[in-house]
């Protein structure tokens, strides 16, 4: 029988604008950030954990094993190990999982998990073979490592509009949700609805230091722009800057335990894991897979969508949701009640830990929560998790 594993803290970056307030952090160094709050929000001394997994995709110039920096950055023991995982947008979430999986076969007892990502950061990229004679061109690590989609040839977006046309989802149902998102991101952050997740980030300048408390990205809407904007994507599309994530940094974090080793240490989990699963499709339908990877962890689970009483989707573009609550017939009042990555922001590496993160803090004792997350190449990750 599986050892059970619990989520005993959880803790989250704001999350920050493309260039905007945490762009002198590195992706580690958000992390850091993110797994040492986690740790004090519980008291747990950082020399207990085993084993860090951590996402992070675009990797070019953060330095060696990004995962390794963090762990020891905020403070883990050197005999810990530290794994980096990239699996594009999904990353956080299979950090959280493969955290899970090694405590529920007995191998660790003790585990952080989640993702980061400094988008700021993401280096311009020279080919190492100038040509001999006329111009290169430099290409955008950000976009090639993490918007593109290399089988295709082609822009996130236009992966998105495909979808949006083979599911028949209209412009105004993804512009009506973009608005909500932002809305309810607004109302949230107004009901204090973050403050147990958020990390205090002290960013030092030459006239002092200033502590960002806050996402940044919901304040920027002009709800008035949204249905006038250009398509983004495609000519006459129906994707466009408002029903699309931004770009962003952040840093998502939390610390697993076996139940066992929870009630040893005096700490009440908040949540326990219930199941998880992945799922691959054509790469072109990557925003239909969430609603692949879902029915099969709640199937593992024994639960229906009508036994979840929170969803948490990654609004990678408002068309991920409008087709799981489609496909999956999932009540849109359930989904992101707290806004989502069209609102908070898409730091790519950690949306999948901090979407989880923010499900542990909105649940109630007793209710089951359950997290989707499509990424590049075709692909989702989905858990279920119950809040104690």
């Amino acid at each position: 029988m599986a050892i059970e594993a619990v989520i005993v803290a959880a803790s989250r970056t704001p999350t920050g604008s493309i260039n905007g307030s945490l762009k002198s952090f590195t992706a580690p160094q958000l992390g850091a950030e993110a797994i040492k709050h986690a740790l004090a929000s519980k008291n747990i001394d950082p020399a207990l954990v085993e084993e860090v997994y951590f996402g992070n995709v675009v990797q070019a110039g953060v330095g060696q094993s990004p995962a390794r920096q963090a762990a020891l950055n905020a403070g883990l023991s050197k005999s810990s190990d530290a794994t980096t995982i990239n699996k594009v947008c999904a990353s956080g979430m299979k950090s959280v999982i493969l955290a899970a999986q090694s405590i529920q076969i007995g191998d660790r007892s003790v585990v952080a998990a989640g993702g980061m990502e400094s988008m700021s950061n993401a280096p311009f990229l020279h080919p190492r073979q100038n040509p001999a004679f006329g111009k290169y061109t430099a290409i955008d690590s950000l976009e090639l490592d993490g918007l593109w989609d290399v089988f295709n040839n082609q822009a996130m977006g236009n992966c998105g509009e495909s979808a949006a046309v083979k599911l028949n989802i209209s412009r105004e149902a993804q512009d009506q949700h973009a608005i909500e998102s932002y809305q309810r991101a607004t109302r949230a952050w107004k009901e204090g609805a973050f403050d147990a997740e958020i990390v205090p980030i002290t960013v030092k300048g030459k006239k002092g230091d200033t502590i960002v408390r806050e996402d940044e990205e919901y304040k920027r809407v002009i709800y008035e722009k949204v249905p006038s904007l250009k398509s983004a994507f495609k000519q006459g599309g129906s994707i466009t800057a408002a029903n699309s994530s931004p770009l962003n940094d952040g840093a998502s974090a939390l610390i697993l335990m076996s139940a066992e080793k929870a009630k040893e240490l005096g700490l009440q989990p908040l949540a326990k894991i219930i199941s998880y699963a992945d799922a691959g499709v054509d790469p072109i339908d990557f925003p239909i897979a969430p609603t692949v990877a879902l029915p099969k962890a709640l199937e593992k689970a024994n639960l229906t969508v009508k036994d979840i009483s929170l969803f948490e989707i990654n609004e990678a573009f408002s068309v991920v949701v409008r087709i799981a609550e489609k496909v999956l017939e999932i009540d849109p009042a359930k989904i992101n009640v707290n806004g989502g990555a069209v609102a908070l922001g898409h730091a790519i590496g950690s949306s999948g830990s901090r979407i989880i993160v923010s499900l542990v803090h909105a649940l109630k004792s007793g209710e089951y929560g359950a997290a989707g997350v499509c990424n590049g190449g075709g692909a989702a990750s989905a858990i279920v998790i119950q809040k104690l």
